[in-house]
């Protein structure tokens, strides 16, 4: 007997049975679309500023397989000069893409570019671009009233306030801001056992600036000048002006790099560069006023040799804190306990060669790190009881990444 029956011949026999067709089945219920992670990944290529030159392409778009974290290509942007730090809005209509260039326009100044975002693909479309009010731009960020995009420009430190159009494109700087200070040395003095990296302490040099969760004060590290600024920002006009205690002075030639906040906004996590080192503080948010507490090492002590720590991240649930060394190669662990103070519990392997940015996926499952080096992508599972880190064995080729933006379709 055939055991495959056509669809023509079922019908005929169950209209010649009597039992009733489809038309008086019950329908069928509907099945959910399945929410789509979608991730742009930004790095160096080669127009970049001298020493600079990468191997990537422009933005790089791919989804998130959200069982494994694995990353599949979709496509990529590349009509734009090294996008090394990119952002969304807060609603993930706008993507802003830095260019950490020193030519734009034939004048020594750097760009940001103004994207919108479709919302049922995830592909990019250019708005506009601007002058980032500075030479060799290194992170931007999206004010907390989301009326405009800070800009941190490394040559020359100085701060660029970009105000955002009703449309999403950005308009010409309305405040630069430039720091000064006394030269300081190139290496801190607690650097870890046989330490030779140095960082650039030839001048100022602004490496992070973002607002507090209130919006009430902006925040940029300087790592040319190992001090934490702090302003106020007056909304209606975009200037900047500084707070009543103005800056943080940290400790000479620890190249304080990135920062992060606690989810209550009243712990301020200050990761310096040049000896790998959190500094943990206590953040007034109604003065602004930064009060340090505790340092703490990215490395374990048994590790010895040159390093340089690069990003640092929150886990979405605020008990952990995680920092990347570059030439250490590793991601340090970190319990943050109830008072904010931090306990280093681990130190792992990156897989691969000099990790700058790391990003959670929306859901908070997956670390994902941007290895410059080594053109390529790793990820981790992560357990948010423990925060231990379990490498899922991705490796996702792109070149010279140094940035991400997630966001779910």
């Amino acid at each position: 007997m055939n055991p495959f029956i056509s669809r023509r011949a079922l019908l005929a026999g169950l209209a010649a049975s009597g039992i009733p067709l489809a038309a008086s089945w019950p329908a069928r219920a509907a099945i959910p679309a399945r929410a789509r992670t979608l991730c742009y990944i930004g790095g160096y290529n080669k127009h970049a500023p001298p020493g600079g030159a990468g191997n990537g392409q422009g933005i790089a778009l791919f989804e998130m397989n959200p069982t494994t974290g694995a990353l599949a290509p979709v496509s990529t942007f590349t009509d734009i000069a090294s996008p090394s730090f990119i952002t969304l809005s807060a609603d993930h209509r706008f993507l802003y893409a830095l260019s950490e260039i020193d030519d734009f326009n034939g004048k020594h100044d750097g760009s940001v570019t103004a994207f919108a975002v479709d919302r049922l693909s995830g592909e990019l479309t250019r708005l506009n671009v601007v002058s980032s009010g500075g030479a060799v731009p290194c992170h931007l960020s999206v004010h907390h009233s989301g009326q405009y995009v800070l800009v941190a420009n490394y040559v020359g430190g100085s701060v660029g306030v970009l105000p955002i159009r009703p449309d999403g494109s950005l308009g010409e700087p309305t405040d630069i801001v430039r720091n000064s200070g006394p030269r300081m040395p190139e290496r801190a003095q607690d650097n870890p056992p046989g330490n030779f990296a140095v960082s650039d302490h030839s001048g100022p040099h602004v490496h992070m600036v973002a607002s507090d969760q209130s919006g009430n004060f902006v925040l940029a590290c300087d790592a040319g000048l190992d001090r934490v600024y702090v302003w106020t920002l007056d909304l209606a006009t975009g200037k900047l002006k500084p707070a009543a205690k103005p800056f943080l002075s940290l400790m000479p030639g620890s190249a304080p790099r990135h920062f992060s906040f606690s989810h209550d906004g009243r712990t301020l996590y200050i990761l310096c560069e040049q000896d790998s080192k959190i500094v943990v503080a206590a953040f007034d948010p109604a003065t602004g006023t930064i009060t340090p507490q505790q340092r703490v090492s990215t490395v374990t002590s048994y590790f010895q040799g040159s390093t340089l720590a690069a990003g640092i991240l929150l886990s979405p649930n605020g008990r952990y804190i995680y920092a990347s060394n570059r030439l250490g190669d590793s991601l340090a662990v970190f319990r943050a306990g109830p008072d904010g103070l931090l306990t280093l519990v681990d130190e792992v392997w990156m897989h691969a060669d000099y990790g700058r940015a790391m990003m959670f996926d929306p859901s908070g499952t997956f670390l994902f790190c941007a290895n410059q080096r080594s053109d390529s992508v790793t990820s981790f599972r992560v357990d948010p009881e423990t925060g231990a880190l379990d490498f899922t064995w991705h490796f996702t080729a792109v070149g010279s990444p140094t940035t991400f933006a997630f966001f779910q379709l």
